[in-house]
Order: structure tokens, then sequence, then C-alpha cells
């Protein structure tokens, strides 16, 4: 891990919803909460990528996030990553969603420093 890797660090990044990303079960073509979960992943790993060595990377370890209202296909969402913890190789984020209609989820996520080499190692 690079010393600018740090609490504080933060990301912000817009996605257009799709309709691959509605659930089959749900007429309405709506963000879902899978869906919504994989955004908020990729935007925790892209606000620390920068900050880690060329041989780590992170894993998702835990997710604790609502999921109070609609992001309808077309729209688009914002999803805010704030890294607010570092206990030795766990990071921990907040985390919001927001859609046209407003904020629709808030929570944390936290994710793993592995490294890549060990991992390749061990297969």
């Amino acid at each position: 891990m690079k010393d600018s890797l740090k609490p504080g660090l933060n990301l912000e990044h817009s996605h257009a919803v799709t309709d691959a990303m509605a659930p089959a079960h749900i007429p309405i073509k709506v963000l879902s909460t899978p869906s919504m979960v994989q955004l908020i992943e990729a935007t925790c790993y892209s606000c620390v990528q920068p900050h880690l060595d060329e041989h780590e990377s992170t894993v998702g370890t835990h997710v604790c996030v609502s999921h109070v209202g609609p992001a309808r296909s077309g729209e688009t969402v914002t999803i805010k990553a704030v890294l607010n913890e570092i206990n030795k190789r766990r990071l921990t984020f907040e985390v919001e969603v927001a859609a046209p209609s407003g904020v629709i989820s808030t929570g944390s996520h936290e994710r793993a420093v592995v490294d890549l080499e060990r991992m390749r190692a061990r297969s």
C-alpha cells in the first residue's frame, strides 16, 4: 500500500441505469439491489486502486446498505464513496447512492487489500 492511501479519500461515479440492471420479476425496469451493490463495489475499488502497489488489489468482504427508493431505467444514479477507516488491510467506506428522486441508498462497504502475486502462487 502506498503512503497516499489515507482515510478521507473519496470518489463519485455516475452511471446510467439500463434494462439489464433490472430484476426479472418486476414489471417496471428499475435498478436491482444486486446491480446497485455492484456499482458501489466498483466505485470503492476505483477510489483506492491508484493508492495501492502494482501487485495489490481489493476484494469486497462486507456490504451493509439500504435500498429505499427506485432508479428507473434511463435515469442516472450517482455513487459516492468515502474511505473512513484503514485497519491493517481492511478498508471501510461510507457509501451513498442518489437517483433523480433523491438518496436511494446509504450504508457501508468493506474491502480487503490482497496481494495478487500470493493469490497467483496459491492457484
